[in-house]
């Protein structure tokens, strides 16, 4: 929607359910628009893109692919589910859903935490480790051809900001800090 002042022609407002009735809405300027735009494009031809080529040559879905690879690169090769969905940002439902097919194909192998509360644990398997180190390399080499080699280095500072503010935004009772340095 353009800053145009007034509401587009065939367009009506709903207002958002913490603003006031009577408020008009904000529209984004030439600018922001640009910029929401070129961000939603990557937000819908990235993952797609990633998708299909981790199908391509790991048979694994992008999601599949982020499970184990954070399981990888923990110290023991288990975590809670809890945090690993934190990891991945998924949702704990989705990440069950996931969960069950890896392991259905060997990859993980879920236990509950003995004690109160509904805690799982899900632990790499050896086939599971293989298999993230077999999908490593083509995953590396995906974000490089997509994404990091389209970049330019001042770039990196700013989408590392950029990101870790929006999720923080969306999700401030678990602040993203995931491969952030100050």
């Amino acid at each position: 929607m353009r800053n145009a002042g007034a509401e587009p022609e065939g367009v009506r407002a709903q207002p958002h359910a913490a603003a006031a009735a009577s408020e008009p809405p904000l529209w984004l300027s030439d600018e922001e628009r640009s910029a929401w735009l070129a961000s939603a494009a990557i937000m819908i031809t990235l993952p797609a893109a990633l998708e299909a080529r981790m199908q391509q040559e790991a048979n694994l879905t992008f999601i599949e692919y982020m499970v184990l690879a954070v399981l990888s690169e923990h110290p023991d090769q288990t975590m809670q589910m809890s945090e690993i969905a934190a990891g991945v940002s998924a949702s704990l439902s989705r990440l069950s859903h996931v969960a069950r097919k890896l392991e259905e194909r060997g990859l993980l192998r879920r236990s509950r935490v003995p004690g109160p509360g509904r805690r799982t644990n899900a632990e790499l398997t050896d086939a599971g480790y293989a298999k993230v180190v077999a999908a490593a390399p083509g995953h590396v080499a995906a974000v490089r051809d997509y994404f990091m080699d389209t970049l330019e280095v001042t770039d990196l500072a700013a989408l590392r900001r950029i990101g870790t503010a929006v999720a923080n935004r969306i999700n401030p009772e678990r602040p993203f800090l995931h491969g952030v340095t100050n």
